[in-house]
């Protein structure tokens, strides 16, 4: 039983692992991106989107593995990408308020997901409001052969798609870039006082331009991730429920670490699974736990902000314009 609800915890927990990675990148060059959730949206209708046309274009053939991957994977990765050069083309370049633009990103987003999502349902006059992708879903959910055969640890450890294991080698990466790297110590130079990196040398808006477009393509698989893997294969409007703003309440329990994240992320799907498996739950019960992600939350900002230590802060121009004028 322990082992199941493990792995239920995971499969719940790595679209918010996806989401924050891409959110702590984000922030740490000082772009506050409230649009995570929008962009997880767009991230999975774009791949969604790329794994119906290719599914469609088989015309009974078998599927190839390879291209059942790729297409959505790319595609996912384009529509994220683009949302997060949006965010920057507004906020950076022409100096829009990040809180509304990133609430703005979220509506957009959502809205342009359910308008395709809905167009694609129209396409394959569906019975029920939903398109299964189920060839594609299948080729990413595919688990190593032998994980059935090692028991809980093959259960725990072992049977997911691989894109589990993509989210937690992004989020060590990100935490050895972010920690260990030069290209690490002039990104959090950026996000604690832009005008100080500039007057060393380092270009502020490269860095926030990069980093800001790499983590919204990595928010993006969350929702693919999601799609793929979790709903196997089934998009349904509006079914995403509050992951993206999960995935935001994230990033403040890590205390803006990466490889906290990683266990961050089980411990909030773990909140969400629980109820399922307790017998004879109440439904305003079962509603407390899933209250109980933004409560850890809460707690974890209140105990930071009086302790204050630095390194478990948000960067210190988080959502603030950089104006090289005001130097």
């Amino acid at each position: 039983m322990i082992g199941i609800i493990i792995q239920r915890a995971v499969m719940q927990g790595i679209p918010l692992l996806f989401g924050s990675v891409g959110e702590i990148l984000t922030e740490k060059s000082g772009n506050l991106n409230l649009g995570i959730p929008g962009i997880m949206y767009v991230g999975a209708i774009s791949g969604v989107a790329g794994a119906f046309m290719y599914e469609l274009s088989l015309g009974g053939a078998a599927i190839n593995p390879v291209l059942a991957v790729l297409i959505p994977l790319l595609s996912c990765l384009l529509g994220a990408f683009i949302m997060g050069l949006i965010y920057c083309f507004l906020t950076v370049t022409l100096r829009a308020n990040q809180n509304v633009t990133g609430l703005a990103l979220t509506t957009f987003g959502i809205g342009m997901g359910n308008f395709f999502g809905g167009s694609l349902i129209t396409i394959t006059k569906s019975d029920v409001p939903s398109i299964s992708l189920s060839a594609t879903s299948k080729v990413f959910k595919t688990a190593l052969p032998f994980a059935d055969n090692l028991g809980w640890f093959g259960d725990v450890f072992l049977s997911y798609g691989f894109l589990t294991y993509v989210a937690i080698v992004v989020a060590i990466i990100a935490s050895y870039i972010l920690n260990r790297t030069r290209v690490g110590l002039h990104l959090r130079a950026v996000g604690e006082s832009p005008e100080t990196a500039d007057a060393a040398g380092i270009n502020v808006t490269k860095h926030k331009y990069m980093f800001t477009c790499i983590g919204s393509a990595i928010a993006g698989l969350g929702g693919l991730y999601y799609v793929m893997d979790y709903a196997n294969g089934v998009w349904s409007n509006n079914a995403f429920g509050d992951r993206g703003w999960l995935a935001i309440a994230l990033v403040i329990f890590a205390m803006w670490k990466p490889s906290v994240s990683i266990l961050g992320s089980i411990l909030f799907g773990g909140l969400y699974v629980i109820p399922t498996y307790i017998p004879g739950i109440s439904v305003s019960i079962k509603k407390l736990f899933e209250m109980l992600p933004y409560l850890v939350t809460i707690i974890v900002l209140i105990l930071t902000s009086v302790k204050n230590k630095r390194e478990k802060q948000a960067p210190g121009s988080l959502g603030l314009a950089y104006f090289r004028e005001d130097r």
